[in-house]
């Protein structure tokens, strides 16, 4: 695993470039969850988007969308919420009395996300903006004081800053041995991913509390465990385990046969730096940093099996992850296991899980916070 930057923790980008693995090929399913929440974030927009607390020499409206990765997604949620915004100032045009500001939209990814892709692909020079590419962990401060606008970030929340340490502590109560989530583990793995996730999020909303501008919103789209749901039966966490399961399989080829790639002690060492944070601990964390009022929180309308546009198949699936996993696997395991991994991954997807149960009981959720008054 990469490492992004003192003091950032660690990297782990999607897959780039535009091949047959890709992320740019593989995240419609994403884009779907965009879908959900289109209708969501535009009347969020409208009328939560205090515009008439900007400064009265505001010309340039400014929107990030953090962890944007490759592919179209980022540029229609952009597209979607620029015409949002435009909708908002064409409803006060009398009280302000001026012509809607120009735009400048930023796309934020690690330093090794794969931009060069993502900025051949930008939509024409026609377009509403002015884009810039801005490289860094959204753990940290990235823009200026008080200079944002609008903040989404979409999919991305779920990924932690770093994997906690004493999960691959062999000394430590919550070593996390045989596991690559904490989803099935001790009392004391879950309690280190959920302090993880708390610290994170503090760090995150401190962050966007110091660039967001009074009056403006971020809106975070995310799977959410529902409150009270066992983290083992939250679904993307089982999909995980699964990945996990065959990781141990390939383990016992060596313990059993003499004859395999992936040694005990990789394993033993390897955690996915993934954790699904409830709605109440989101509401929680955002009562702590106290600088944002919760506008929404609520679940998107369910994403159902017959509404994707092509079969999902188990073979579709685990390119899904594959475009997703791949780079976080072959840091630590070398990238001779990829095929045998994802081939045995596939099987055990249309053996054991019904890929519709996948789509149907996933749970996502929009939140959009405004910024409270700047003192």
């Amino acid at each position: 695993m990469s490492k992004e930057g003192e003091g950032e923790g660690e990297a782990y980008p999607m897959k780039g470039g535009d091949g047959a693995y890709s992320y740019s090929r593989n995240s419609s399913y994403q884009g779907e969850v965009r879908n959900a929440a289109k209708e969501l974030v535009s009347e969020a927009i409208v009328e939560s988007l205090d515009i008439l607390k900007f400064s009265p020499s505001t010309t340039i409206i400014r929107v990030v969308d953090l962890g944007c990765s490759v592919g179209p997604n980022t540029f229609l949620a952009v597209q979607n919420i620029l015409e949002a915004i435009q909708l908002n100032y064409c409803q006060n045009q009398a009280v302000l009395n001026s012509q809607i500001p120009e735009f400048q939209v930023f796309f934020n990814d690690h330093v090794s996300n794969d931009f060069n892709t993502l900025f051949l692909s930008l939509p024409p020079a026609d377009r509403r903006y002015h884009a810039a590419g801005v490289p860094g962990s959204f753990y940290s401060r990235l823009f200026p004081c008080h200079s944002l606008h609008v903040v989404h970030i979409s999919y991305a929340i779920h990924w932690l800053s770093r994997v906690p340490k004493e999960v691959i502590d062999r000394t430590s109560p919550a070593w996390n041995k045989g596991r690559i989530t904490y989803s099935s583990a001790s009392d004391e793995v879950i309690e280190a991913f959920s302090a993880q996730c708390a610290d994170d999020m503090a760090r995150f909303l401190q962050a966007r509390a110091e660039e967001i501008a009074e009056g403006g919103l971020m809106i975070l789209i995310f799977p959410v465990r529902p409150n009270g749901t066992p983290h083992s039966q939250v679904t993307p966490n089982i999909v995980h385990d699964l990945l996990g399961s065959c990781l141990v399989d390939m383990v016992k080829k060596i313990l059993v046969l003499g004859d395999g790639i992936v040694r005990e002690e990789k394993v033993d060492t390897f955690n996915l730096p993934l954790y699904y944070m409830s709605s109440q601990e989101l509401e929680a964390a955002t009562e702590r940093n106290g600088c944002f009022s919760i506008e929404r929180m609520e679940s998107l309308p369910p994403l159902t099996y017959s509404q994707k546009i092509s079969p999902l198949t188990a073979k579709a699936y685990s390119f899904i992850i594959r475009s997703v996993m791949e780079g976080l696997i072959k840091a630590q395991f070398g990238e001779e296991i990829l095929d045998e991994l994802f081939r045995s991954f596939s099987k055990k997807l249309e053996d054991e899980v019904s890929l519709s149960d996948l789509v149907d009981k996933t749970v996502y959720f929009c939140a959009v916070l405004k910024r409270k008054a700047i003192n």
